[in-house]
């Protein structure tokens, strides 16, 4: 008994430290729309993203280490791994093609649609129960980023179809990302064993980016401290947020990590106006509250049935 009291609050300091560690993703995360747009400028959308990836996966696997392939899924492997691409290429590439750097934070709103698309996901194919908060969780999330999109003049149809159809690969691509995470994260739950693959997945990302350049890209690689500057930083973040998330997923306190994780789009547009040097509409921060605001319905919705199944954005869901 003795020895079961000395262990406790060790025990429980190794909980904490864990879950402040876990929240540190919530800060590498919000700074990636930022970070992501300043790599595109600086080096191009394709070039600029395959250079970042490439850095990335070499910080997770130095993190990590070496993928590891005992008894795999195979077929985890293929439809994991073509998800994951699908999801971080939509991602990036959103925000790289978009038109300038206003525009890319609003597409990035429409990305953080994924918490609500994760819960839906999660109800209809996973059977997950909820309340009727679901319901109004939904709603402001779309109404969300419908007042984004209206910037001044609210949800104004017609102005905002005009916005997509001034880019429609930009807002297609930001769409995707947060489908194709919710089926990713579906996916993982189901098949993945409790291994982690990303730093697999992560050269994969980096090696379609490059293979895309190679037939298609223009160099742009000027070397330059801002570029860099944006460039390891926005690597950074994206391994910093796995390493870090996967930490807290391992020993901290998931259901603290997974609501803190909803504030995400407001924090993101607030270091992503601060790098970009962008100044955001009263509505674009009404829209992005009221994303945030319908992630955390949704949550709350599903939260009192099964509190430690909450999904992290752009992390791996799964312990390895």
């Amino acid at each position: 008994m003795t020895l079961l009291q000395s262990q406790l609050p060790i025990s429980a300091k190794r909980e904490q430290r864990s879950t402040l560690i876990g929240l540190s993703a919530v800060l590498w995360w919000s700074v990636n729309v930022g970070l992501v747009r300043g790599v595109s400028n600086a080096y191009g959308p394709v070039e600029g993203m395959a250079l970042m990836y490439t850095i990335a996966a070499i910080l997770l696997i130095i993190a990590s280490g070496k993928p590891k392939f005992e008894k795999p899924s195979f077929l985890y492997l293929l439809c994991g791994g073509a998800l994951f691409v699908g999801t971080e290429l939509s991602f990036a590439l959103s925000i790289g093609y978009a038109s300038n750097n206003r525009q890319a934070i609003e597409v990035s709103m429409i990305n953080y649609l994924w918490p609500t698309f994760t819960m839906i996901a999660a109800i209809v194919l996973n059977g997950r129960k909820a309340n009727k908060l679901i319901f109004p969780g939904v709603m402001i999330s779309a109404l969300g980023v419908f007042w984004v999109l209206g910037e001044k003049n609210g949800i104004n149809v017609h102005e905002i179809c005009g916005d997509i159809a001034s880019n429609p690969l930009s807002y297609g691509l930001a769409l995707s990302s947060a489908v194709l995470w919710t089926l990713y994260s579906t996916v993982t739950l189901r098949m993945a064993r409790g291994k982690n693959y990303v730093p697999f997945f992560f050269i994969m990302v980096a090696l379609m980016l490059w293979g895309e350049f190679l037939l298609h890209g223009d160099s742009k690689l000027v070397l330059n401290t801002d570029g860099l500057i944006y460039l390891f930083g926005g690597a950074a973040a994206i391994a910093g947020g796995y390493i870090t998330w996967n930490t807290g997923l391992l020993h901290g306190n998931v259901t603290v990590m997974a609501g803190a994780s909803y504030f995400i789009p407001v924090l993101s547009a607030v270091f992503a106006a601060f790098f970009l040097h962008t100044t955001l509409t009263a509505a674009f921060w009404n829209g992005a509250a009221m994303v945030c605001t319908g992630s955390i319905l949704c949550w709350l919705a599903t939260r009192s049935k099964a509190p430690n199944t909450s999904l992290p954005p752009h992390g791996d869901c799964v312990p390895s």
